[in-house]
């Protein structure tokens, strides 16, 4: 017998059904309250809401437990490469060496991008922010290739478009990165694999056949990973929730982007940069900070520690914190904002304070400093950030494709004034904003 849930309303009954997950999460099912009961839920920001039913991402923050398709983070982030991870995430299963290899076969014929798209980096101010640029570019992509706009797609279809993404993305990255620098463009390389050939054309030169590290080439690789899913995160919910309007694909993860873009969600390794400078040009006095963060009644939040999901260790910290070291060992970087990150994280790591609250170095704490360390401006970070969860909002979009969801269409509470006389204008008072 299935389990139930009764809610009571009145003298009337409703028995609503439970929902268990393969991970034993538990659920009520309300898609049917409003038509038994004329009520409706509320729920401000969705923390307690499941919006849809996936197999692609699985979080436990009270655990400190995250899994792509049943697979460990730390398994795939210590064996695999980013486009393994993205074949995981899209397709569902780990792919076996012909289809890796087919893969980026496929990748590597679609790197290039219509000659006409440079027009769009002439045409944008100078300086101006790249995450407007990548959405500008990325929801163009629907121009070059209208064939993304047919109603009615063939599974092989879907497949040329997702290619297609996953490919250019790389290229239209490296170029925002170049045109920030007044530099000519560098053209993918396809002898590369999928991170080299992208690290190949932000930081390599046109005359010159440029080797990148290998130590690079595996901490980028481990970033993408790390932020390639994250569950029904604002930006993942906002490509689900615009591509179940029938927007093709392109649309809508320019749309997450946008999401992305905000400072509570992808611009939190920017802010952790930020704050660094704002300490260094302070005097960098780390024990003068510490306790401006441990005193409630200062406005002074240290940024990149602690996460609203996680209540434990952040699993990904943990992986990245090894990348970050071994990328600053190889590098040998003489850098006072990098000498600050790690006397703070020093203090996280061991003062009570701190470890009693959970406020541990999460993922943007770490990745912002990588990205330092490898010579990107801070207005990039989100841009790279988007590059790495672009499987995850490809594999969402395509799972909600393949499931019919309906239209997404969220109810609210009115609250607003009811039943006005339209007032001549004459008559009207002033209304102060």
């Amino acid at each position: 017998m299935s389990e139930t849930i009764q809610l009571k309303i009145g003298d009337k009954t409703y028995d609503l059904p439970v929902i268990t997950g393969s991970e034993d999460e538990k659920a009520i099912d309300i898609s049917k309250l409003r038509d038994l009961t004329g009520y409706v839920t509320l729920d401000i920001g969705y923390k307690n809401t499941g919006a849809t039913k996936s197999a692609i991402t699985f979080l436990d923050g009270e655990l400190g437990i995250l899994k792509y398709r049943g697979y460990p983070i730390e398994q795939l982030a210590q064996k695999s490469s980013f486009l393994e991870v993205a074949y995981l995430l899209i397709y569902g299963a780990l792919p076996t060496a012909e289809q890796i290899a087919d893969f980026q076969r496929q990748i590597n014929h679609h790197t290039l991008i219509h000659e006409d798209m440079k027009k769009f980096f002439d045409g944008f101010p100078s300086h101006s922010h790249p995450m407007g640029q990548l959405t500008a570019l990325i929801s163009s992509l629907s121009a070059f290739y209208p064939e993304s706009l047919k109603p009615v797609q063939t599974a092989e279809d879907v497949n040329l478009t997702i290619t297609k993404l996953l490919a250019k993305m790389t290229t239209i990255v490296s170029w925002i990165y170049k045109k920030s620098l007044g530099h000519p463009v560098i053209y993918p390389q396809n002898k590369h694999d999928y991170v080299t050939n992208f690290l190949y054309m932000t930081f390599g030169q046109r005359t010159e056949d440029v080797t990148i590290d290998p130590v690079i080439v595996e901490a980028m690789n481990v970033l993408l990973i790390l932020h390639a899913d994250h569950e029904q995160n604002c930006s993942t919910s906002t490509v689900r929730i615009v591509g179940s309007s029938e927007a093709n694909l392109y649309s809508s993860v320019s749309a997450g982007i946008s999401a992305l873009w905000g400072p509570l969600h992808g611009g939190a390794n920017q802010a952790v940069i930020e704050m660094l400078e704002k300490i260094k040009e302070d005097g960098g006095d780390t024990d003068k900070w510490i306790k401006k963060a441990k005193d409630k009644n200062d406005p002074f939040r240290l940024m990149g520690f602690g996460h609203r999901v996680y209540k434990n260790f952040d699993p990904r910290a943990k992986i990245i914190k090894k990348a970050c070291d071994d990328i600053l060992e190889k590098l040998g970087i003489d850098d006072e904002v990098l000498e600050i990150a790690k006397r703070l994280e020093e203090v996280a790591l061991k003062d009570p304070y701190f470890v009693e609250r959970k406020l541990y170095p999460n993922v943007d704490f770490y990745s912002g400093i990588i990205y330092r360390a490898l010579g990107f401006p801070t207005e990039m970070f989100t841009v790279l950030f988007a590059l790495g969860r672009l499987p995850g909002w490809i594999a969402q979009w395509k799972e909600m494709k393949e499931n019919k969801e309906p239209i997404g269409r969220p109810r609210q509470i009115y609250v607003g004034a009811i039943d006005r006389d339209y007032i001549e204008m004459d008559k009207r008072e002033l209304v102060t904003q």
